[in-house]
């Protein structure tokens, strides 16, 4: 269960203008602006649900999934995810989620993908029963048996989502967090990585929370969304909630922020 309540993070920013008299004035006096990125954000999450976390550029979806995931503290609020406090036990509640990162990778560069794996299981302490089980289910259920040889920068963006989602479910999480993780990918990809992830969430009950940009994957993966924006949220629902007459979803939702002055 995830629970969040009021939670709120600001960040302070330097300004400055163009050019190389405001640099140096800079380095004596800064200006600085303080952005909200998470105002009085609260909701609850069950076991077993697939949920998209969804909002424009700077809305703050990503604050939430680091405070979530430990990476930052907030300023103020309670966040607990199965009764941790994910920044106050770090090692103990790493243990149980899994991340994905679209734009950046859990994969060494020049090793092959097989010495990432047996990393991940010295550095998460998987007993090798345990990790000999999850590495062949996970090798079947994504084709990565001839990728497993191979190092992460000779691997095409596909292959290489297909393998850092394995990786992240090495250690059998109960909670897994996708930040764009069909990003860049052909339509044939992102059809295997969606079929892999409902199938996980059957099998294995695992709770899943989508931050996205993709319609198509929302629609495919999730029966809830979370939508925020200006670090608020503005909606707990189904994308039936902002659909309403529009042809497609893409217009639904853009029609949505501009209707909240996003």
């Amino acid at each position: 269960m995830i629970t969040l309540e009021h939670v709120n993070k600001t960040y302070k920013v330097s300004k400055r203008d163009a050019g190389f008299s405001s640099a140096w004035k800079a380095l004596f006096r800064r200006e600085y602006e303080y952005v909200h990125a998470l105002d009085d954000v609260s909701f609850t999450i069950g076991d077993g649900e697939m949920v998209g976390y969804i909002g424009p550029n700077g809305a703050g979806k990503s604050s939430t999934i680091k405070i979530l995931s430990g990476i930052l503290t907030p300023d103020g609020g309670v966040c607990t995810v199965n009764g941790i406090t994910p920044w106050k036990n770090r090692i103990e509640h790493t243990r149980r989620i899994g991340v994905v990162f679209g734009q950046r990778t859990q994969l060494w560069w020049d090793v092959p993908v097989m010495d990432s794996y047996e990393l991940l299981k010295e550095i998460y302490r998987i007993d090798s029963h345990t990790y000999q089980n999850n590495l062949e289910r996970l090798t079947d259920m994504l084709n990565l048996a001839e990728l497993l040889k191979t190092p992460a920068r000779q691997l095409s963006l596909g292959q290489r989502m297909r393998c850092e989602i394995a990786a992240s479910l090495l250690h059998s999480p109960p909670l897994l967090f996708l930040d764009e993780p069909t990003i860049g990918l052909d339509a044939v990809s992102k059809l295997a990585v969606r079929d892999f992830i409902r199938q996980l969430n059957r099998e294995q009950n695992t709770t899943v929370i989508l931050t996205t940009h993709d319609m198509q994957d929302i629609e495919a993966l999730t029966n809830r969304i979370i939508l925020i924006g200006k670090g608020k949220i503005l909606l707990d629902g189904t994308m039936d909630d902002i659909r309403q007459d529009y042809d497609s979803t893409e217009e639904a939702l853009a029609a949505f922020y501009r209707s909240h002055g996003i």
